[in-house]
């Protein structure tokens, strides 16, 4: 539960809530003085466990800051007008992340699909009431993507009611683009299973007058990412808000050229009509991101590489002190990129299926939550991980394998 005093102290310290709220930070604290005490997890039945896997959306992301939670429950005494809300802070992203224009959305996979309705219908209302039905309209309707980038989340893309045209070369790309081409749409994360490289995928775009967009939604750290693409040149940038920046989970960042995102708020609430519709975010969610963002900048990412070390090798050393059992530490290098330990194991030494071991771990007490792989090996991350917590997976890990040895 958190703290009255904490509460009115750093309410009234945050400026942007400020000027947001007036006296919101007298009624936040009586709101926080009524909160019930009640763990609803336990009451509803809801298991809770220690994440040692990482952000992943069906774990629910990550845990949001305590300046966030804070922000969230004074952003809800006080009534504002959507559309101001997402402006002013839309200006603080952009200064922060170096684009021309930004605005939260309901997570990346909703950035991509507003970013390219921007594309698509510019600022006419008439073709935004008409997607995703382009036949007619006058839009475009072709977005071309790498072969090797097609791995489901373009089907953000095919919401607008455009097809995607996969090219795998340079020569297939030049011959692919045509007056039908709206985009061309890069994802990060798999920037090493295509041909075209980031800079070279832009050049040519700008060379035919097309609209590039980037997807890093998982891709900070490191925390230059945030702006890297938008100083190269991508015309628009998508980021998931609630992994590593800790905001919420159902929160993502649009951002860059301004007459793009100015284009694309036309098909988000409040308007109705649109496919954009049902991709609401309310004010909570939209101070709470920024937030999220400023405290993520501004963080010494040098201090937390360091922690997040230190409880790697906690977990690593109480492993590999099982005979049998080897540990690598890495960090890789496209998304969720954090210090990462693969835990391998011969299984004529330890006979213990991954699946057993993931099993074992999951129904103990507390919970815990790792990432299988394929032959006796597993992946842990350590940034999800509360202080101590390192000390409890560590200590599990290594009953678990040592009751395995043969």
């Amino acid at each position: 539960m958190i703290n009255r005093r904490d509460l009115i102290k750093h309410l009234s310290a945050v400026p942007l809530l400020g000027g947001f709220l007036g006296q919101g930070s007298a009624e936040a604290a009586t709101f926080a003085a009524k909160l019930p005490a009640r763990n609803l997890a336990k009451e509803l039945g809801i298991r809770t466990f220690i994440n040692a896997a990482g952000t992943y959306t069906a774990m629910t992301g990550s845990l949001m800051q305590d300046e966030v939670v804070e922000t969230i429950q004074g952003a809800a005494q006080n009534f504002m007008m959507l559309d101001e809300v997402q402006t002013k802070v839309g200006e603080k992203i952009a200064a922060l992340t170096h684009a021309e224009s930004a605005v939260v959305t309901a997570g990346c996979f909703s950035a991509l699909t507003l970013g390219l309705a921007g594309v698509l219908t510019g600022m006419d209302p008439k073709k935004v009431e008409a997607l995703p039905h382009l036949e007619g309209t006058g839009m475009k309707s072709e977005v071309i993507i790498q072969k090797g980038h097609n791995i489901g989340y373009s089907h953000a893309l095919t919401n607008t009611g455009c097809t995607i045209i996969q090219v795998e070369t340079v020569e297939e790309l030049e011959k692919a683009i045509n007056e039908k081409t709206a985009l061309l749409w890069f994802l990060h994360i798999q920037s090493d299973k295509g041909q075209i490289k980031h800079e070279q995928w832009v050049e040519i775009a700008k060379k035919h007058g097309i609209a590039t967009m980037i997807d890093m939604a998982a891709d900070v750290p490191p925390v230059e990412n945030l702006w890297r693409f938008n100083d190269m040149g991508f015309d628009l940038v998508c980021v998931s808000g609630g992994k590593a920046m800790r905001g919420p989970q159902s929160a993502g960042i649009l951002m860059g050229k301004k007459h793009l995102i100015d284009a694309a708020r036309l098909s988000m609430p409040p308007r109705g009509s649109t496919i954009g519709r049902g991709m609401k975010v309310n004010k909570e969610e939209i101070l709470g991101m920024y937030v999220a963002l400023e405290k993520f900048v501004k963080m010494d990412h040098k201090k937390e590489w360091k922690m997040w070390e230190d409880r790697a090798a906690t977990i690593g050393n109480a492993a590999k002190s099982v005979a049998g059992v080897n540990v690598e530490t890495f960090a890789p290098e496209l998304g969720n990129h954090t210090p990462t330990l693969r835990i391998s194991w011969d299984a004529a030494k330890v006979s213990l299926p991954v699946k057993l071991l993931q099993e074992n771990l999951r129904k103990g007490d507390p919970s815990i939550e790792i990432m299988p792989g394929e032959n006796n090996t597993l992946t842990i991350t350590t940034w999800c991980l509360k202080p101590g917590e390192e000390k409890i997976v560590a200590t599990r890990l290594k009953e678990e394998l040592s009751k395995a040895v043969v």
